[in-house]
């Protein structure tokens, strides 16, 4: 009876932190510029890194006119993907995606349209 006692114990003085961690952004909800492994984990949906050797970073998406990456099968980018209507003119091929070469730059679709 002792051992339950104490994992009873151990949950209850767990369950506040567990909770908060989610709260304050350790796991997910991650602010631009904390250090991330996948890009679920931001708020913003873009982990970034700028190259294979430097730490990845949330990011914010990129915006019209900027350089992007349609997908990363990794869940890091070396270019964010574009913002909410936009679309990222680029490769969509999975050699681009394997190799992370496929960047493009973000466009208004309903811009292109209009012309």
């Amino acid at each position: 009876k002792v051992l339950p006692a104490c994992l009873l114990l151990a949950l209850l003085l767990l369950a506040p932190a567990l909770s908060a961690e989610h709260e304050r952004g350790l796991v997910i909800n991650l602010e631009t510029g904390e250090l991330c492994l996948q890009s679920f984990q931001c708020k913003s949906g873009c982990c970034h890194r700028a190259n294979g050797l430097s730490l990845a970073r949330c990011s914010p998406k990129a915006a019209e006119f900027q350089e992007c990456s349609p997908k990363s099968i990794y869940g890091v980018y070396y270019k964010c993907p574009c913002e909410r209507g936009l679309t990222c003119d680029a490769d969509k091929s999975i050699v681009g995606s394997i190799t992370n070469s496929n960047f493009g730059v973000c466009t208004d679709p309903q811009d292109s349209s209009r012309r």
